[in-house]
């Protein structure tokens, strides 16, 4: 081990061996895995898509089975596809999911559902409500907000220029 003429510090320890961040970070690229931009679309693609397809099948099946109207069955189509999603982040089966599908798996519902049971599962040792709730609801709370803001926004430019919202 290199060490300093004067003392029996190690250089490394005397900062003798820094180096800069330009050099840091070419390092770094030089060690870090080749991505293939194509095959991670076509594996979010796969992975989204087929969330999207299992989330229309079951919304069908509530059509067909129980003679809801697409309007009725949206509901507990989202709860069904939120609840699968919190089981299988429970049982670590959707993290493996989200390595390999990259953002695909990020649909909105089952993504942000993965996410809030994530948090929670990460600080449950902390308690229920300082764990639990303040970590699950970090995430959360910047959804809400930004969801009401946007919502603000568009009842102010539909009020603004006179848009008249008919339903039919």
């Amino acid at each position: 081990m290199a060490t300093s003429a004067k003392s029996k510090t190690p250089a490394w320890k005397s900062g003798k061996w820094t180096i800069s961040e330009q050099q840091y970070k070419q390092i770094a690229k030089k060690r870090e895995p080749a991505r293939s931009v194509f095959k991670n679309c076509i594996r979010a693609f796969l992975v989204g898509g087929t969330i999207c397809l299992i989330g229309q099948a079951i919304q069908s099946l509530f059509m067909n089975w129980l003679h809801m109207s697409e309007k009725q069955a949206a509901g507990p189509t989202v709860v069904l596809l939120i609840f699968v999603s919190v089981v299988l982040t429970c049982l670590g089966v959707y993290d493996k999911i989200a390595q390999w599908a990259g953002a695909g798996s990020a649909v909105p519902v089952t993504g942000f559902a993965n996410s809030m049971c994530s948090a929670a599962l990460e600080h449950r040792s902390e308690g229920l409500v300082l764990g639990v709730g303040g970590n699950m609801f970090k995430l959360a709370g910047s959804v809400i907000v930004f969801g009401t803001v946007a919502a603000f926004v568009v009842a102010m430019v539909y009020l603004i220029f006179g848009i008249n919202i008919q339903h039919h």
